[in-house]
C-alpha cells in the first residue's frame, strides 16, 4: 500500500494559479513533514525564475531543458528557511498534455538531484526507521488531473509507487512547537600539518563533533525527562481551535554535558596547532511537530536536527558572504570583526507554523522580504519579520606566518598551556555564568 499525502487545502488553489499563468510547465518544491504514520504538506512553492525569463512567464520549450542546478540550488535556499521538523518532502510538474509523459522521467530524476544536494550539507545522519520515499506530483495544466507517486531516495534503482494526494482544510493550523535556546562554547583547533588552514573545512570538521554531542544531550521537556515513546502531551491539556494564536509551545532545556550514552569516554588530546576557531554564544532553536499524537522521541529528534542546522547554516552563509566580499583565493585573513546572521522567524500565510532565515545587520527588511518573495512566492509584511536573537559577531585574526620554526614551536608550546589553564577556568566559572546573548565566531592564530 502507498502513502497517503494529507496535503493543506490552500495548495490546490495556489497549484491551479500556477497552471493558468506559468506556460507549458512549471517545476517546485513540496514542503511539509513525514512520520511513519501519516505525510503532511503545508506548503507548494513554484521554483523561481531566473532573470531572463522573469516578466514573460514562459518556460523553456521541453522539460529535457529543465535547469536541473537551479532547481537545486533552490532547494538547498529553502531548506535554510525551515525550522526543525519540516523538511523538502518532494517536487512538483505542473506541465501542458504534450508534455505529460515526460514528467515522470523529469521528476524522478529532480527528486534524486534535489536530495543528494541537501545530504551533503547535513551534519546529522538520518534514522534507520526513517521515512526515505519523496513525493512526485504531477498535474496536467489542462485536465487538472493529479498523479502523485512517491520514490525512495535510499535505493538508486527506485521504482515510483502510487501515492494519495489528499486535501484537508485547516491543516496548516494543528502544530506543536517547541522552543530553546542553546548555548555554545566550540572550540576547533587548526593543526600545524594543515597546508592550507581551510577555515570552511576546519569549521565543519568541528561541527560534526559538535553535533554527536547533541545528539546525545538529555532534553527536558517542560522541565521533565520524558521516556522517547511517551506521547508528548501525555499530562497536558490539547489546545483547541485553528487559530494561530492557538500554537501549543513546549520549552525545552539541552543539558549538553549530559550523555545518554553508558559507553562514553572523555579523552585529552595534545595537538600542535597553527590557530584555533572558537564559537561562542546563544542560538534560538525551534521545530514543529504536528498535532496527531506525537511521540517524545519524534519532537526531540526534529529539534536536535534545528539546532545542528541553524549553526552550520549560518556558519555556510558567512563563508559565502566572506568569498563574495573577500574572494575565493584568499588564504591569510587579517584580523577582522564580522557580524554572524542572527536568525529571525516569519509566518506562513494562514498557518501556526513559523519559517525561519537569517540576515546580517546591515540587510534592511525590504531585502528579506524580497527573498520570500523570491524563494517562497510569499509576501511578508516588515511587522510580521521576527528577530529571535541579538546581534551577533565574528573575531577573525591573522596567521602569523613571518615567524621561524623555533619561535613558531615556542609561541605554540606556550599557547597550549595558556589555553588548558583558560579552559579549565571556563569548566568552573560556567556552573555559575550567564551566558550572553551574542554568538560570535572567533578565529584564532597563534
Amino acid at each position: 500500500m502507498g502513502r497517503t499525502y494529507f496535503v493543506e487545502e490552500a495548495i490546490g488553489q495556489y497549484l491551479s494559479d500556477l497552471s493558468t499563468k506559468l506556460k507549458p510547465y512549471v517545476t517546485g518544491l513540496l514542503i511539509g513533514q513525514c512520520s511513519l504514520q501519516r505525510d503532511y504538506v503545508i506548503r507548494a512553492v513554484r521554483t523561481p525564475p531566473k532573470e531572463e525569463q522573469k516578466g514573460d512567464n514562459v518556460s523553456p520549450p521541453n522539460l529535457a531543458s529543465i535547469d536541473e542546478e537551479w532547481i537545486t540550488t533552490h532547494a538547498s535556499q529553502v531548506s535554510r528557511m525551515l525550522p526543525g521538523g519540516l523538511l523538502v518532502l518532494g517536487v512538483f510538474i505542473i506541465a501542458t498534455p504534450e508534455l505529460s509523459k515526460d514528467s515522470q522521467n523529469a521528476l524522478r530524476k529532480l527528486i534524486f538531484s534535489v536530495e543528494k544536494s541537501l545530504t551533503k550539507r547535513r551534519l546529522w545522519k538520518p534514522a534507520e526507521e526513517e521515512v526515505s520515499d519523496r513525493a512526485a506530483l504531477q498535474i496536467c495544466s489542462a485536465t487538472k488531473k493529479v498523479v502523485c507517486r512517491t520514490y525512495d531516495v535510499q535505493d538508486p534503482k527506485s521504482s515510483a509507487k502510487p501515492a494519495d494526494w489528499k486535501y484537508q482544510s485547516a491543516l496548516s493550523a494543528s502544530w506543536l512547537a517547541l522552543d530553546c535556546t542553546v548555548n555554545v562554547n566550540i572550540h576547533i583547533p587548526l593543526l600545524a600539518t594543515s597546508p592550507n588552514h581551510d577555515l570552511e573545512k576546519n569549521t565543519k570538521n568541528g561541527l560534526n563533533r559538535w553535533s554527536k554531542q547533541i545528539e546525545d544531550s538529555v532534553f527536558l521537556i517542560n522541565g521533565q525527562v520524558k521516556d522517547d515513546d511517551a506521547e508528548l502531551l501525555e499530562g497536558q491539556k490539547k489546545l483547541r481551535g485553528n487559530t494561530q494564536s492557538s500554537t501549543q509551545f513546549s520549552d525545552v532545556k539541552v543539558l549538553t554535558q549530559l550523555s545518554q550514552g553508558s559507553s562514553h569516554r572523555s579523552t585529552a588530546t595534545v595537538q600542535i596547532c597553527s590557530g584555533s576557531i572558537n564559537l561562542k554564544g546563544a542560538v534560538k532553536c525551534r521545530a514543529y511537530i504536528h498535532n496527531n499524537k506525537p511521540k517524545v522521541k519524534e519532537a526531540v529528534q526534529a529539534l536536535k536536527r534545528d539546532i545542528i542546522n541553524t549553526l552550520g547554516d549560518r556558519c555556510e552563509i558567512l563563508f559565502e558572504d566572506l568569498i563574495i566580499n573577500e574572494g575565493p583565493h584568499k588564504k591569510n585573513f587579517e584580523r577582522e570583526y564580522h557580524v554572524l546572521p542572527q536568525r529571525l522567524f516569519v509566518p506562513i500565510a494562514g498557518s501556526s507554523v513559523m519559517l525561519s532565515d537569517y540576515k546580517f545587520g546591515d540587510e534592511a527588511a525590504g531585502e528579506i522580504q524580497e527573498r520570500f518573495v523570491e524563494m517562497w512566492d510569499q509576501s511578508v509584511p516588515a511587522e510580521d519579520i521576527h528577530i529571535a536573537e541579538e546581534i551577533n559577531t565574528v573575531d577573525i585574526c591573522p596567521i602569523m606566518d613571518n615567524m621561524d620554526d623555533t619561535q613558531q614551536k615556542q609561541l605554540t608550546k606556550a599557547t597550549l598551556l595558556l589555553k588548558l589553564q583558560q579552559n579549565m577556568g571556563v569548566v568552573i566559572a560556567a556552573a555559575v555564568a550567564v551566558f550572553a546573548s551574542i554568538f560570535s565566531f572567533n578565529y584564532f592564530s597563534d
